[in-house]
């Protein structure tokens, strides 16, 4: 009987299918299915993700399985996104990892979305497979993750997450024990990012497409509103009518005005955004005394939030802790380091417990 435990994660809150399999806290495998469907539409649009996700999750599980070099007669446990996430597509992955579990007599662990993007910081890249050769998660040209050379971060240490529907600040006391300190009052950072790229005909999604051009303009070329909210609440719908507006103006008096500065638009659009969200965390930082940072969700893969971490490190003292690229988007890969710590605290699933759209941290 083999001493590994052997975790697969299932991830299918929003438009990419993900499976993963990891050998205690060692990532084996890590694979995603993503759908170009909605490039058209200008965002996700729910009814086509779950009919994606109906054709990818037997595939793309099964893959996952091969790339790990296991069979799923030795897997220990099924771990599944649970929720928060679009109902069609959660569903889709909440069926199938039941109907895996029961096929295979193992238990069934149940995994927040929210708190899987802050795990992501707990995974492990083994330096041999099962095989004994180099496994593929390592031949990578990523930098280690965090300013600690990949190292896991302490309890208690706070974690900036920051995604299309969320940005808020947690305390992490433990894997099971996450305090959100503020919460988002109306739009998430990504959201602003992707409707903004939206408005200036940028296409979708807009992240990567604001970090590229940005990398290229100056950030100080145009200034935009910020929000004054007491305490450590974001908001950024203030940001988005501002910038909408301005814009307006501006093609009124030179139509091409979009063409002509989307480097310094994007750059200064940017700059905005990562300015408030790292007020608050300095704030927030300073309430609690703690210097052991994180951050993550989709928008952690931006390069200016990525510069914004290190600068703070510099100048605060802060130990940050950053997420591979791969890490940052929805993956199951988060999904099954949560699974992990819950299996060894034999924290199971009923086979009942339904899907939640909404929920916090």
């Amino acid at each position: 009987m083999s001493d590994h435990i052997y975790i697969i994660g299932i991830e299918s809150s929003c438009d990419d299918t993900s499976a993963a399999v990891l050998r205690n806290d060692e990532l084996l495998s890590n694979v995603t299915a993503s759908q170009a469907v909605h490039e058209a539409y200008g965002g996700v649009v729910p009814e086509l993700a779950s009919r994606a996700h109906q054709q990818n999750i037997v595939p793309v599980v099964s893959e996952a399985i091969r790339q790990a070099g296991i069979t799923k007669e030795q897997l220990s446990a099924v771990a599944f996104t649970r929720g928060p996430g679009l109902m069609g597509s959660l569903l889709v992955g909440v069926s199938f990892a039941k109907g895996f579990a029961r096929s295979l007599g193992i238990p069934l662990i149940d995994v927040n979305h929210l708190q899987g993007h802050v795990m992501a910081h707990f995974i492990k890249a083994p330096l041999l497979s099962p095989e004994g050769d180099t496994n593929v998660q390592n031949k990578s040209n990523e930098a280690p993750s965090g300013a600690v050379g990949g190292a896991s971060p302490p309890f208690p240490f706070l974690c900036l997450l920051v995604s299309g529907g969320n940005s808020q600040i947690v305390k992490v006391n433990a894997y099971n024990d996450m305090e959100s300190l503020d919460q988002t009052i109306d739009d998430a950072a990504g959201e602003a990012i992707d409707k903004c790229s939206k408005v200036m005909g940028l296409g979708y999604p807009g992240g990567p497409i604001i970090d590229k051009l940005a990398r290229q303009g100056n950030p100080h070329a145009f200034k935009f509103a910020q929000p004054h909210i007491q305490g450590l609440d974001y908001s950024f719908s203030g940001l988005k009518t501002s910038f909408l507006y301005n814009l307006r103006d501006w093609i009124k008096d030179e139509p091409d005005f979009i063409e002509k500065h989307k480097e310094d638009l994007a750059a200064s659009l940017e700059f905005t955004i990562v300015d408030i969200l790292m007020k608050k965390l300095r704030l927030a930082a300073k309430q609690t005394g703690i210097k052991h940072i994180a951050v993550a969700g989709g928008v952690s893969a931006n390069t200016g939030l990525r510069n914004a971490f290190h600068d703070h490190a510099r100048r605060y003292g802060w130990t940050v802790y950053i997420p591979k690229f791969s890490y940052t988007t929805d993956n199951a890969a988060m999904i099954a380091i949560t699974g992990y710590f819950k299996y060894r605290d034999g924290d199971f699933c009923p086979i009942d417990a339904p899907a939640f759209s909404k929920t916090t941290i």
